[in-house]
C-alpha cells in the first residue's frame, strides 16, 4: 500500500510542469520572433513593445487544446481593461506561424498578438513543460507581467488557465497605479 501510494506522489511530481523561475525583480530577456494578429504574421520585439508600456507575456502549451482556448477567450473578453491600464498583451506557444495565425483570429479574436516561443524563448523564460521528466517541447502555462524598464513584476504559473487573467490584470493596474 505504502508503495503504490509513494509511486503515485512520485508519478504526480514528474507529470507536474516546473514551477515559474523568473521571480519579481528579475530582468526580463530580450527577445524578437515571429507573432500573428488577426490573421496576420507580424514582427514582435519585447523591447519595442516595453517602450509603449508594461507588457503581459503569457505561455501556454498548445493552440486549440481546451484550456489553451478558453484561457485566449478570456484574455479577449479581457483585451480593453489591459489597454486602459496600458498594457500590451502576447501570448506566446511553440505552434507554428500558420496555427497561430487562426489561433489570433478564432480564440483570440483578433483582440491580442500570439507568438511563437523558440526552445530559446521558452528556455530563457524557464517556461518549458516538463512531462515525466522530459521536455515535451512545448511551453507550460506561465503568465509574466514586465514593467516599462523589462523588469519582471509579476509571475504566476499554474497549468489551471482560470486565473492568469485575473492575477495579471490585478499586477497590470497596480503597476498603473504606481505610475
Amino acid at each position: 500500500m505504502l508503495r503504490s501510494i509513494m509511486a503515485a506522489m512520485l508519478a504526480a511530481m514528474l507529470t507536474a510542469p516546473a514551477a515559474a523561475e523568473l521571480q519579481p525583480g528579475t530582468q526580463a530577456p530580450a527577445f524578437s520572433t515571429r507573432a500573428a494578429l488577426g490573421g496576420k504574421a507580424m514582427a514582435f520585439n519585447l523591447r519595442a513593445a516595453l517602450a509603449k508600456g508594461p507588457v503581459v507575456l503569457y505561455f501556454y502549451p498548445r493552440a486549440f487544446t481546451q484550456g489553451c482556448t478558453l484561457e485566449a477567450r478570456q484574455f479577449a473578453e479581457a483585451a480593453d481593461a489591459f489597454a486602459a491600464a496600458g498594457a500590451t498583451v502576447i501570448g506566446m506557444s511553440a505552434d507554428d506561424l500558420d496555427t497561430l495565425k487562426r489561433f489570433s483570429v478564432e480564440e483570440c479574436r483578433d483582440r491580442f498578438a500570439v507568438g511563437v516561443a523558440s526552445p530559446a524563448i521558452i528556455a530563457a523564460y524557464d517556461a518549458a513543460l516538463v512531462r515525466e521528466g522530459r521536455a515535451t517541447g512545448m511551453a507550460q502555462r506561465v503568465s509574466y507581467v514586465i514593467d516599462r524598464d523589462g523588469r519582471i513584476v509579476f509571475a504566476h504559473s499554474d497549468a489551471d488557465y482560470r486565473d492568469h487573467v485575473r492575477l495579471t490584470l490585478a499586477a497590470v493596474r497596480k503597476l498603473a497605479e504606481g505610475d
